[in-house]
């Protein structure tokens, strides 16, 4: 019997297939390890997976992962949805809630600390699986606001790649990269996914300042864009266009 499908609108595979055969993120005989968060990007990232997996003409393998805080989460709807459209996929169990509690200073963003613990996680668990590569859910949007950020309040000019080699060999790849974060909200939303939002971020659970460059970064780039439509598409082309040598780099 055969599992059931989402509808996945045709340019955002496009899209996807697009950004793989450019930057070969996908090939024969890979491993994946899928960071499924249960939010939209990363549901609908599985879901994309999944249909690469029955169509491409090469072969490999990929697993979702679910980081567990330790705080008691429930993920029985996600692993309802998982195994209802035979999507692999494992809880990983960390104690990353209690470290968080003695290691993260008073007053500042949870955040960050909680990223850099889940990608670490994720790279154990492909670790212990004996998988090569690990993708994400980031989306032009993220690629973008992540720029402006480290422009304005670290002053170096960086984003997210599409691929690049973890500390510890692992190949990170980004197939959504240059997706738009509202072509996956629609696309969840039409679905009918059953993501997870804000509640299964351990931050929620502290009383701690949230976040607030990061929202006041895509509000920004929000109205810059409702003035400028095609601004996002402009910013993902130079991304791949920079002209080094007209940057006050020393040579």
């Amino acid at each position: 019997m055969k599992s059931p499908r989402i509808e996945i609108s045709k340019k955002l595979l496009r899209k996807v297939g697009k950004t793989n055969g450019e930057f070969k993120l996908i090939g024969e005989g890979d491993k994946i390890v899928l960071g499924l968060s249960g939010g939209k990007d990363s549901l609908m990232l599985a879901h994309i997976l999944k249909h690469i997996h029955r169509h491409a003409p090469y072969n490999f393998e990929f697993v979702a992962v679910t980081v567990d805080y330790g705080m008691g989460e429930d993920f029985s709807k996600l692993q309802e949805h998982t195994k209802q459209y035979d999507i692999p996929h494992q809880i990983y169990k960390t104690e990353i809630y209690d470290i968080a509690t003695d290691k993260i200073r008073e007053n500042s963003s949870y955040c960050s600390f909680f990223s850099r613990m889940r990608r670490g996680a994720i790279y154990s668990a492909s670790e212990k699986l004996g998988f090569n590569k690990v993708a994400l859910g980031h989306h032009l949007d993220d690629a973008i606001e992540s720029f402006f950020m480290n422009m304005f309040y670290n002053s170096t000019m960086r984003s997210l790649p599409p691929k690049y080699v973890a500390g510890n060999g692992l190949e990170v790849i980004r197939p959504l990269i240059k997706v738009r974060e509202r072509q996956l909200f629609d696309g969840a939303i039409k679905s009918g996914l059953p993501t997870i939002g804000d509640e299964a971020c351990p931050s929620m659970r502290f009383d701690v300042k949230k976040p607030h460059l990061r929202f006041e970064m895509k509000e920004m780039l929000g109205e810059l864009e409702e003035k400028h439509p095609k601004m996002f598409e402009s910013i993902g082309r130079a991304f791949g266009n920079f002209h080094l040598d007209s940057f006050f780099i020393e040579k």
